[in-house]
């Protein structure tokens, strides 16, 4: 479980300069789109779907917005015709970096990751280079000062992986991909309120990295999110804590 809640404090960081970029609304219809298109418009039977929704709304989209998106990928309506890629490579000290993207052009979007990992000091690998070191994995996070025990008591009955309590007093709760709508319902069903979810990918190893290699490394995340076909960059990266105090 190491590393879970600074994943958490990252994501909840970009998805911050994301708001200010003006991007993140566009990410958000995009994955909603792409997950109602793939997996139908039925929130309860599609968990990506789910947790693609829960996010919007925690980004105070309107119901409005996201019943249009839903409704643009299930019924494959114009704007519908988005290809969803994934891209493997590496960076500084041996990192593993996968990419999500979702595009209407594969040739732009792999010429910019591409440029991205040569100019930051990585370089782009083949299908299958590091997605192995990843599982498709539920993730939910509460808050510093969350109850450990009456989470465990919850999710555990309903089928979550693991659970730990962070230094910083939040909990990290990890679930199969199966089991994620099932574990976010009872928590929600209690009266508990995550301040994350969704649906991830976490590294089964990890790199440890020093200051200098770390900067490198998040400057070469930074530039990958900045990219408008992209919509998540994941990383079996250990940062060092002063990377996240500077974030």
């Amino acid at each position: 479980m190491a590393g879970h809640s600074k994943w958490a404090n990252i994501k909840h960081r970009k998805a911050a300069q994301d708001a200010k970029r003006g991007k993140l609304y566009t990410r958000l219809i995009r994955e909603i789109v792409v997950a109602a298109k793939l997996g139908g418009g039925e929130v309860d039977d599609n968990p990506r779907l789910r947790a693609a929704v829960d996010k919007a709304l925690d980004a105070n989209m309107t119901k409005d917005t996201i019943d249009r998106a839903v409704a643009r990928g299930a019924g494959g309506l114009e704007g519908s015709d988005v290809e969803e890629l994934v891209y493997e490579g590496y960076a500084q000290g041996g990192v593993a970096i996968l990419i999500e993207t979702m595009t209407d052009n594969r040739n732009r979007t792999v010429a910019e990751v591409r440029h991205a990992f040569n100019k930051y000091g990585g370089s782009l690998g083949t299908d299958g280079s590091v997605s192995y070191l990843f599982d498709n994995r539920g993730l939910i996070h509460f808050a510093p000062g969350a109850d450990e025990e009456a989470i465990m008591d919850v999710v555990l009955d309903a089928g979550a992986e693991d659970i730990e309590t962070e230094t910083d007093g939040s909990v990290a709760v990890v679930t199969s991909k199966e089991n994620f709508l099932s574990v976010v319902a009872a928590i929600q069903a209690a009266g508990m309120k995550a301040d994350h979810s969704e649906l991830t990918m976490l590294p089964t190893t990890t790199v440890q990295l020093d200051q200098e290699n770390a900067e490198k490394v998040m400057q070469l995340i930074d530039a990958m999110e900045e990219l408008d076909d992209v919509q998540n960059v994941y990383s079996n990266a250990e940062f060092p804590d002063s990377v996240y105090e500077g974030g």
